[in-house]
């Protein structure tokens, strides 16, 4: 069991949709997934157990999505990376190629070398 930060009361409060004028003083405290489990085993009513039970098989299923996700996060920029890594090696390859181009326009032309043809019709 702990206590919400400010940020997380808010976060919370706004995702629930209540009221902001109401008469809370306090940071509300919440329970753990360990929490829950303990207090199942405290509680004697039959159906404040089953409730628990629930609460647990609820958070298995978060850890499992969020896994699931963080899992799809971690791949997701590990190609943003690479999309990187290619970008600026496209960028590279271009500039070479300008730095190509501008070498061969700056060349004087070559003197042309070896046999050549003669006209057929010679006077």
């Amino acid at each position: 069991m702990f206590e919400l930060t400010q940020e997380e009361f808010h976060n919370l409060r706004s995702q629930i949709v209540t009221s902001s004028w109401g008469g809370q003083r306090y940071l509300p405290f919440v329970f753990t997934e360990h929490g829950v489990l303990q207090l199942a085993n405290v509680i004697r009513s039959q159906r404040a157990r089953k409730m628990s039970i629930q609460i647990i098989e609820i958070f298995v299923k978060m850890r499992k999505v969020l896994t699931g996700t963080l899992n799809i996060r971690l791949e997701i920029e590990d190609i943003k990376k690479k999309l990187d890594t290619h970008d600026k090696n496209i960028e590279l390859m271009f500039s070479y190629l300008d730095e190509l181009i501008e070498k061969h326009e700056n060349q004087r032309p070559r003197k042309q070398i070896g046999y050549k043809r003669q006209n057929e019709k010679q006077t």
